[in-house]
């Protein structure tokens, strides 16, 4: 069956996918509670949308189509209070970070959902190890074309999204001295990885994706876990390499730097995109994974090796005009500020030394999560 055609969208909008953590306030683990929580939240209007996750204590919540920070911010504010207070109904915690730090992958159980099922028979262990928690962003694309041309001029600024999100240093009951550890979860999965090289739609979608689809291995665009991909039913381009923030501010600032970026790429003032950007990908992405914003890259096209804080930094200070037209200034600031402090997984590890356990860790990343509430 062909791909479908790239579907019209507002170039520049955007909107964002959130992995939330469901945690038993009685032992801070991981809890099978989203039949639950669901059907409490379905008697009552939700902005934007919620839905299962592959694991039954995992819930993924969906805001609606944007074109400015600050309405992202404000909706997603108003659906982490609601997400609170139906907690609090049923003595469950939510909490952003890309891990649980303890959790037993072996105790998780799969969605009752065919494609989830689908999935557990396929990847075996590999499903319920993927109990980790992730923020998408989607940008819309005015073309199919545009849309091949961002995803790989992206492909030097992946870093800067990973190490400023990096919330998940603890796997399985210790720390693993990763910033985000999530992502060698998702490196696992055949599909992972980056995008075949094209900036062609036509291309991509009637040569690559024919060829991919003939072999029987994959049927749509959903079995590919890229670290960037293409939606077409959408028009949008869809970033996957954030670790899930332990606020919701972050998680709105994330989108609003990509938005800037994307107008930034998109007056191609920068040399294009080619293949052999991606002889660094890998290492950098490794750098950004394991040190988060104390990592240092090499840059795709002339190979000199910089901190990635700094190149962080520099980035947002050359999105500002970006981000006056936008609205998004504040965002930026936001991801400045974080850039030059602590990121969420040294937050993380702060309050393991400081409450003295990863249970205490746990309530303080709930306690985070919730804000003023």
């Amino acid at each position: 069956m062909p791909l479908e055609p790239f579907a019209e969208s507002k170039a520049l909008t955007f909107g964002v996918e959130l992995e939330l953590q469901l945690v038993s306030l009685s032992d801070f683990d991981l809890t099978a509670a989203s039949p639950d929580l669901l059907h409490l939240l379905s008697r009552k209007p939700f902005p934007g949308n919620v839905t299962p996750e592959i694991a039954e204590s995992m819930i993924e919540i969906n805001s609606s189509v944007h074109s400015n920070h600050l309405p992202l911010l404000g909706e997603l504010l108003e659906i982490r209070d609601i997400l609170v207070a139906a907690g609090d109904q049923l003595n469950i915690g939510l909490s952003g970070g890309g891990t649980h730090p303890f959790q037993h992958w072996s105790e998780q159980k799969i969605f009752e959902k065919p494609r989830f099922q689908e999935l557990s028979s396929l990847y075996g262990y590999l499903a319920k190890q993927f109990t980790v928690f992730g923020q998408h962003v989607h940008i819309g694309c005015a073309s199919g074309d545009d849309a091949m041309y961002l995803l790989h001029s992206l492909n030097r600024y992946i870093p800067h999204f990973i190490a400023l999100s990096a919330s998940s240093p603890f796997v399985q009951g210790h720390d693993s001295l990763f910033a985000s550890a999530r992502l060698n979860s998702v490196f696992a999965f055949p599909m992972s990885g980056r995008a075949p090289f094209t900036l062609s739609w036509d291309d991509f979608a009637n040569v690559y994706f024919a060829k991919m689809e003939a072999t029987g291995i994959i049927k749509s665009m959903k079995d590919f876990y890229w670290d960037i991909r293409p939606k077409p039913e959408y028009g949008t381009i869809e970033l996957r390499v954030c670790d899930t923030p332990l606020t919701v501010e972050r998680a709105a600032a994330l989108a609003g730097y990509l938005q800037a970026l994307c107008r930034d790429l998109l007056e191609r003032r920068e040399v294009p995109p080619v293949e052999d950007d991606y002889l660094v990908y890998n290492f950098n992405r490794f750098q950004a994974c394991r040190f988060g914003l104390d990592g240092a890259i090499t840059h795709p096209k002339t190979y000199e090796t910089m901190s990635l804080r700094e190149d962080i930094l520099t980035s947002l200070r050359k999105m500002e005009r970006h981000g006056e037209a936008l609205g998004s200034l504040g965002a930026l600031r936001h991801l400045s500020a974080a850039a030059q402090g602590a990121s969420d997984a040294t937050y993380l590890r702060n309050q393991y030394e400081e409450q003295g356990s990863a249970e205490g860790m746990v309530n303080a990343a709930i306690s985070r999560f919730r804000g003023g509430r």
